[in-house]
């Protein structure tokens, strides 16, 4: 019989769940450094939340532990190198607490738009101020989404019973699913700015997104915005919050989340116009039974009858399966990422365009790696092998494979039309040698280009003096080119031309201005892909 250890507190739902089905368990809450590592030796299963931190020295030496369930989205204290290494499966419960944390964003909006929070307090200290609390009412207002996943899409439909206007921001929102939710969707967050009263941010924390809105962010909304943070702690810059709300051009900041958590202390906390909470997204009796009953559920499938679902480290492949689909499912994975950043719109489809030899192999899953690709940085969640597809289908966007047996120049090729509302992109990929990929073509023009690091994509006329200019600018700037491709259709001299270019260090904004500003360039692109030889944890 399998033991389970649950290393935090969890719904009694999920306790009595697990003496159903006779499962073994013990509550063990509050354990760390060598007490935390010598008691996941002792059992089969682990249940956590976001409390523990099970780090690569917590499972140094752990023969026995199989698999890890987090009853809640973000797996961020768990280390997925280590516990891959390990063999141990890692799984989350993205949807149990999607409605919890919407209702608190909404109830964050309330409370700012009615000053709910200092009226109370005057109560309290013995006032009756009625005039100095009056607010604003929703109805007519307009709410702007960063983030339009199972949690944005609640929140649009909270809004629009209130009788908001609602525009969105998300790259990968279908116009017809926008449409269905009555969202107004934009291309860029800067033009959404200048027109919200409120700003509700649903997007996981990376590079991309940490503090995506910042001091000059702030300068472009409508003096006297609101703005509302219920996803992760540095997607908001905490100075600029301050600095805004000093100078008037913020009406009011509700947080719930953190860049470091525990937070107690902050300039924020005491000041007018402000609404904090202590990370409650989640705290919900309805949303900890979900999560609870998801993640129980999910080690009892895994340990009793080997079945995984929502991993986030692993995929049903066999090790033979995986390095046989290696080359392959490396490949597919960095085209999703370059899809995600090039592609001119909302997403509705792709279709990959599987050639030569590649055609004969196992395609669904080399596609739901392209699926992962695709999806990595978009969403909050941890992207498998597993989960993707899924996930992809959630965004309404659709999956078509299409298989021809020869190749033209290339043993395999990997295609990709990717559809937008704005019109269709298409990229094509190969692998030269044993782990090379490249990217052999971009519309309809034929080049080869690294498919790693950081790539600068500038589309061109083929007239002289452009690739002169450009060098000029990054030698300017220090910044090292460490590969040029050039390419243009077939015998058409002094038309269209692509341009990439893998640089050392990513372009600021002055420097790409001036790239943008040369003459006969037409639009610039930045895609930052894994270096080689750098895999996700499912694929390791």
């Amino acid at each position: 019989m399998p033991r389970i250890v649950v290393l935090d507190s969890l719904s009694e739902d999920g306790l009595n769940l697990m003496k159903a089905a006779n499962i073994e368990y013990e509550e063990r809450i509050g354990l760390k450094g060598e007490d935390l590592r010598t008691t996941l030796m002792e059992f089969d299963g682990a249940i956590c939340r976001s409390g523990v931190k099970i780090t690569a020295d917590s499972l140094e030496g752990n023969k026995r532990l199989k698999a890890i369930a987090r009853a809640g989205v973000g797996v961020d204290n768990i280390d997925l190198k280590a516990a891959t290494r390990h063999g141990i499966i890692v799984m989350n419960t993205p949807g149990g607490n999607t409605r919890s944390t919407a209702e608190q964003t909404f109830a964050l909006i309330l409370a700012l738009s009615r000053n709910t929070c200092p009226a109370y307090q005057s109560l309290i200290e013995g006032r009756w101020d009625r005039k100095k609390f009056t607010g604003h009412q929703l109805f007519g207002k307009t709410l702007g989404i960063i983030g339009m996943g199972r949690i944005g899409q609640v929140i649009a439909t909270f809004a629009k019973a209130f009788g908001m206007n609602v525009l969105g921001f998300d790259p990968f929102l279908p116009q017809q699913k926008a449409d269905e939710l009555g969202v107004v969707l934009y291309p860029t967050v800067k033009e959404i700015l200048p027109q919200v009263d409120y700003l509700t941010v649903h997007t996981p924390l990376n590079d991309e997104t940490r503090n995506l809105i910042g001091k000059e962010e702030i300068t472009l909304l409508k003096k006297g915005a609101c703005l509302i943070n219920c996803a992760r702690g540095g997607i908001y810059n905490m100075d600029a919050l301050v600095e805004g709300l000093q100078s008037g051009q913020l009406g009011g900041v509700a947080l719930d989340v953190y860049p470091e958590e525990p937070c107690t202390s902050h300039p924020l906390f005491g000041m007018p116009h402000v609404v904090c909470t202590p990370h409650l997204g989640a705290s919900t009796e309805e949303a900890q039974t979900n999560v609870a009953l998801e993640a129980v559920q999910l080690l009892i499938d895994y340990l009793n009858n080997g079945v995984i679902k929502q991993a986030v480290n692993f995929s049903s492949l066999d090790p033979k399966t995986l390095e046989e689909l290696r080359s392959s499912l490396d490949l597919a994975y960095r085209l999703g990422i370059l899809a995600n950043q090039v592609a001119n719109g909302a997403i509705t489809s792709c279709t990959l365009k599987y050639k030569g030899e590649v055609s004969q192999k196992n395609t669904s899953l080399v596609s739901t790696a392209f699926a992962a690709g695709l999806l990595t940085n978009i969403l909050s969640e941890e992207i498998s092998i597993v989960s993707a597809k899924p996930m992809l289908q959630e965004r309404g966007i659709t999956l078509i494979e299409e298989k021809t047996n020869t190749a033209a120049d290339f043993g395999s090729v990997i295609g990709v039309e990717i559809k937008t509302d704005n019109g269709p992109t298409y990229i094509a990929g190969a692998t030269f040698g044993n782990n090379m990929p490249r990217l052999i073509q971009y519309d309809s023009i034929r080049l080869e280009s690294y498919l790693d690091g950081n790539l600068l994509l500038f589309f061109h006329e083929d007239v002289p003096g452009v690739i002169g200019a450009l060098g000029s600018i990054t030698s300017k700037n220090n910044i090292n080119i460490a590969h040029m491709t050039v390419g243009r259709r077939h015998g058409e001299k002094g038309g269209p031309s692509v341009g990439i270019v893998s640089l050392d260090s990513i372009p600021g904004a002055e420097a790409l201005d001036e790239i943008k500003s040369i003459n006969n360039v037409d639009h610039v692109l930045v895609a930052k892909l894994p270096e080689l030889g750098k895999y996700p944890a499912w694929m390791s």
